[in-house]
């Protein structure tokens, strides 16, 4: 089952200084994902212009259809995130309910976690 990458590409870190930055880092970390995300069977990016999270800058949302979904934010925009951030997408996507053990995580999530969202309930629920 695919899992989604929703990046923000507007967000800045902390540091983001009109004179010393030519875009956001948001930016640049959705290149980073989509790159490492390129080859990886059962992920998919996409780019959205604000998740809101605005003091968590470099933030994510990894969802699936049916599963938990998770926004994650405060990453600095490096290779290594972007590939933390794939491979536990990656898990997300291999997962029936989106919950992905603690022990599994890749250490470059670890402390990253904002928010987790339960799946919404099924349309003949109501």
């Amino acid at each position: 089952m695919t899992s989604w990458i929703t990046i923000c590409d507007t967000c800045k870190t902390s540091d983001w200084n009109e004179a010393t930055h030519a875009r956001p880092h948001g930016q640049d970390m959705a290149e980073l994902v989509e790159a490492a995300a390129k080859d990886c069977d059962g992920v998919r990016t996409r780019r959205v212009s604000c998740l809101m999270g605005c003091t968590h800058g470099c933030n994510v949302a990894v969802q699936g259809a049916g599963k938990l979904a998770y926004t994650l934010g405060k990453f600095e925009p490096t290779p290594e995130a972007a590939q933390a951030i794939v491979d536990y997408a990656a898990l997300h996507a291999q997962s029936s309910n989106g919950q992905v053990p603690y022990k599994q995580w890749p250490q470059g999530v670890k402390g990253h976690f904002i928010t987790r969202h339960p799946p919404l309930p099924d349309t003949a629920e109501e």
